[in-house]
């Protein structure tokens, strides 16, 4: 291959970058990226970049410190708009000029993630979503401007996270829920309600099971509106209700997009064509052979490694094992490092600890009782083991002897 065009100038784009330069010193390798930044890491910008204990150099990606170092073509501020996949090109716009050109391409990197879902009055003043670092800096001044009160609408792993940020820089905060526990589409009952409880024991209003409206004057946001019939008052709104892949893009290219890029079990959409990150979408062999999207820091790094190993490959027409990763997932909401290895199921066993004293690990079983998935609450050794274990595909009783606390003395 001469030529690799990586669309997406993230996490999984720029380790696909990367991993593409060791192989071959002299390919010629193009990064389109929408934002105007460098790549950037995102997990902070909840946490450290929004409490304003990081700056924004800090978030630099260590690979991207020097931006000449990789010997890449940076095409930033700049979005693709379409793809060719019959005559191997991309077609770019630039967001500042609006000037278009086709790029061409041998080999194709899609990595564009995912973008914020939006309600109704997400134009109003006040009203913040967070995905990027510009998203994050406007959320950090309405913070820095100290709102009398803050909701966040949603109780996923960025609405938590975002309510325990606020709340630990002394605002009001409440959280707006419509499931019955936070996170039901991830985690069991018995976690979520922990989580509540957390968010409850400083001092965040929690409203589960509820539909949120915002409302404002037409210009500025008021507050939100609860389908109980109360209205929460509020300078600041966060809408944190999940994310879409970003796909538009490609709705004439004739690749398969269903809540993302569908790819085989090598990550591959169309030959020489591959997907990294966010907006994949592949058959995840180790947990069966339904198609799965991961949302999370650890896969883009794997992936995005994968997938330009998977590109050259292909160029030497030679076979690859399918890419199957073990979902590794963590959030630190105040004291609290809650991680997730693996997949959760409905059949679980608490080994360790109890969901009270949120000190615990909760492990998940397929149907056949094999070892799944672990849920771990402040216990990141027991998080470490357990994602070995399910590597390795390790027999449940060693799960447990190795999870479980030893016997007490007598």
């Amino acid at each position: 291959m001469d030529h690799v065009v990586i669309v997406g100038a993230s996490l999984a784009g720029l380790q696909a970058a990367q991993t593409l330069r060791r192989a071959d010193e002299s390919m010629r390798i193009t990064m389109v990226g929408d934002e105007p930044h460098l790549p950037y890491d995102r997990p902070p910008l909840s946490k450290h970049y929004l409490a304003g204990s990081w700056e924004e150099e800090k978030l630099r990606l260590r690979a991207a410190a020097d931006p000449d170092a990789l010997g890449l073509e940076w095409k930033l501020g700049t979005r693709a708009t379409a793809l060719d996949v019959d005559a191997r090109t991309v077609t770019l716009r630039n967001l500042d000029s609006g000037a278009e050109e086709q790029l061409g391409f041998d080999g194709l990197v899609i990595a564009t993630g995912a973008s914020p879902r939006r309600l109704p009055g997400s134009d109003l003043d006040g009203v913040h979503v967070l995905r990027t670092l510009d998203d994050a800096t406007g959320l950090k001044a309405a913070f820095d401007a100290e709102p009398n009160h803050v909701v966040v609408i949603g109780a996923g792993f960025i609405g938590a996270e975002v309510a325990a940020t606020a709340r630990e820089r002394g605002l009001g905060v409440s959280i707006v829920e419509a499931a019955e526990t936070p996170l039901s589409r991830v985690l069991p009952a018995e976690a979520g309600e922990q989580i509540t409880a957390l968010h409850q024991a400083h001092g965040v209003e929690v409203h589960l099971g509820i539909g949120a409206t915002i409302v404002g004057d037409g210009t500025k946001v008021a507050g939100v509106e609860l389908s109980s019939g109360s209205t929460l008052d509020a300078d600041v709104v966060v809408i944190g209700i999940g994310v879409v892949p970003s796909t538009d893009w490609l709705d004439s290219s004739g690749l398969t997009i269903d809540n993302g890029v569908v790819c085989d079990a090598t990550c591959m959409a169309a030959p020489g064509v591959v997907v990294a990150g966010d907006v994949a979408r592949w058959p995840n062999e180790r947990f069966g052979s339904a198609l799965t999207r991961v949302e999370q820091w650890d896969n883009a790094v794997e992936q995005g490694g994968y997938v330009a190993r998977r590109l050259i490959s292909w160029a030497a027409d030679e076979e690859i094992e399918p890419y199957t990763p073990v979902p590794w997932f963590w959030s630190d909401q105040y004291d609290r490092k809650i991680q997730l290895a693996g997949v959760p199921t409905a059949k679980s066993e608490l080994v360790q600890g109890s969901f009270e004293e949120q000190r615990f690990v909760q492990i998940f079983l397929d149907d056949n009782d094999a070892f799944v998935g672990a849920l771990t609450w402040n216990r990141p050794r027991q998080a470490i083991q357990s994602r070995q274990l399910i590597t390795r595909g390790a027999s449940l009783d060693e799960v447990r002897e190795t999870l479980a606390p030893p016997p007490a003395e007598s």
